[in-house]
């Protein structure tokens, strides 16, 4: 599906329309992926538009830059309420929001420290990531070939573009052989998670979901369904597991500021459960959905108002 023009996209202080909002084709990024970047997502709710966790996606920018060493040139609250005026600017009432800091124009050669550090926001309307009945029926993923990278080569900590090529190969592979989404091991066959989600198992009532140690994002909405299983009284794990654990398993779901809370109904065309959203995924995910539609009260400060 194409992008949703919308009015203007903030680049480096200022508010440039939609159409003209360009970089020039030999800056560091196009060439060395030198960019960090993060998904938000804001909610209309009964309270007005609200940005679900935007604090803590910011402060995961700041990290990921930090890691790169790429210093941004504004504060995370001069981030904050530029991401809320674009918004107000481009009249969303809930919207994907898109900050990206890269390495903009200079010089080329792989050390990118000649290079500015530029930072983009961009919002736009968006459905849900893995399709408008993902979040009830299910989706159908595989096991990829591709594995995710081995600790210490690229840090799976920073949300970088370079690592989402890794993400492609994983996607494109398992949409080649029809499946929604595919699921990564990790460099020790221990299972990692999806091209652009975390994972959560369920087995006995009880949830498993890979460590940091598996080269995983260290996810907001993963974060978010931690919190939410405490308040149910759910014990989660957070443990090394093996692939064939995935096809005994009662539920298993997939979280991100895309995916929300999505159900998986098979792997690799071995069905998990009944094949179905589950009745704990379904309950966590009606929780989840309940925080960031303002329907239950905001007890853990996670939405910020436009």
């Amino acid at each position: 599906m194409p992008l949703k023009k919308a009015r203007y996209i903030w680049m480096d202080g200022k508010y440039v329309k939609w159409d003209n909002a360009k970089i020039h084709v030999l800056s560091h990024v196009i060439h060395y992926g030198s960019s960090v970047f993060e998904g938000i997502r804001a909610y209309n709710t009964k309270k007005g538009t609200a940005v679900f966790r935007l604090q803590e996606h910011i402060e995961r920018l700041f990290n990921s830059a930090k890691i790169y060493r790429m210093r941004i040139p504004f504060s995370q609250k001069e981030i904050i309420q530029a991401i809320l005026k674009l918004i107000k600017k481009n009249g969303h009432k809930a919207c994907y929001i898109r900050p990206v800091v890269y390495r903009g124009y200079s010089q080329l050669g792989v050390n990118p420290f000649p290079c500015p550090v530029n930072i983009t926001l961009a919002t736009w309307e968006w459905g849900k990531y893995l399709g408008p009945e993902a979040l009830e029926r299910g989706v159908d993923v595989m096991v990829s070939s591709w594995s995710r990278m081995a600790p210490n080569t690229f840090p799976a900590m920073a949300k970088a573009g370079a690592n989402y090529m890794n993400s492609q190969l994983i996607k494109m592979e398992a949409l080649t052989y029809g499946f929604t989404e595919g699921i990564a091991l990790d460099v020790n066959g221990f299972v990692s998670e999806g091209s652009g989600e975390n994972l959560f198992l369920v087995k006995d009532e009880k949830l498993i979901t890979p460590p940091l140690g598996s080269t995983i994002l260290p996810g907001i909405t993963r974060d978010s369904v931690i919190t939410i299983c405490k308040e149910f009284g759910l014990e989660v794990i957070e443990n090394l597991f093996l692939r064939e654990f995935l096809y005994i398993a009662d539920e298993l779901f997939f979280t991100g500021s895309a995916a929300e809370v999505t159900p998986i109904r098979s792997v690799d065309k071995i069905k998990i459960g009944k094949g179905k959203r589950g009745p704990i995924t379904k309950k966590i995910q009606k929780r989840y959905l309940n925080y960031a539609n303002a329907e239950k009260e905001d007890i853990y400060n996670w939405l910020t108002y436009v």
